[in-house]
């Protein structure tokens, strides 16, 4: 299993109980703001509007807030405008990087995301230089105890998915992006609890880390992540599932 995937497991893991949840809402009444305002407020016949409030119903934020950032991005309500942009680059070891961020100023965001990377031993790379090793893809996953194998490959492959794999302590059901919601939807049916689903970047090659620079990589992870502007961080490094348990600890 890749280290960038096992490292996505532990961060949601670790979201239920985050102490800077306040952070984690600001990213997600982002995302539902902008997704809101490109596809309109209605859930139903926007997938990525759809896709942040489950996002944020997962993180227990209240309707109200959800209400609220939807009606700024409509103009219902007066808001900030937030510019979408992805920045590219290579972590420790080589490591390709895709930072997605949402910014009310593109100075500043450029700025903090070349410090973080600069100071754990990477650097800001120009347009197209990573973006063609990842590949988006929706992702979903289930604790491994919520349901066996074949009847998991059953239910998932007949609603639309394209592979089902094990994942150590999970399972992860790979699909088109544009299936994804029929996905989950299946399994909601069949009262399976994911742990999470999304659209998402996969790469399709990566980078193993050695002990030393696999810890830079992941203080590099975090310190984009902290970034309020950052929304979504994707990397192609693996390492060995022992080393990053150790060292996300």
């Amino acid at each position: 299993m890749s280290g960038h995937n096992k490292w996505s497991t532990i961060k949601h893991k670790k979201a239920a109980q985050d102490a800077k949840r306040s952070k984690v809402w600001t990213k997600i009444i982002k995302e539902i703001t902008v997704s809101a305002r490109l596809g309109g407020g209605d859930p139903s016949g926007n997938p990525r509007l759809r896709s942040a409030i489950d996002k944020a119903k997962g993180a227990n934020m209240p309707n109200d807030n959800i209400d609220r950032a939807i009606k700024k991005g409509t103009g219902e309500l007066e808001g900030v405008s937030y510019e979408e942009i992805t920045y590219e680059g290579y972590g420790p070891g080589g490591v390709a990087i895709l930072v997605e961020v949402m910014t009310d100023n593109r100075t500043r965001t450029v700025a903090e995301i070349r410090h973080a990377l600069e100071k754990y031993g990477g650097n800001l790379g120009a347009s197209g230089s990573v973006a063609w090793i990842f590949k988006k893809r929706g992702l979903i996953t289930l604790e491994k105890t919520a349901v066996s194998e074949d009847r998991l490959m059953e239910i998932a492959v007949d609603a639309g998915a394209e592979d089902v794999r094990d994942a150590g302590s999970s399972w992860e059901v790979e699909t088109d992006p544009s299936t994804i919601e029929a996905v989950k939807a299946a399994l909601a049916s069949a009262k399976l609890e994911t742990t999470s689903g999304e659209v998402t970047m996969l790469p399709q090659s990566r980078v193993k880390l050695d002990d030393g620079k696999a810890e830079s990589m992941l203080k590099l992870m975090n310190a984009l992540e902290d970034d309020d502007d950052v929304q979504n961080v994707y990397a192609n490094f693996d390492i060995d599932d022992e080393l990053l348990e150790r060292l996300s600890a």
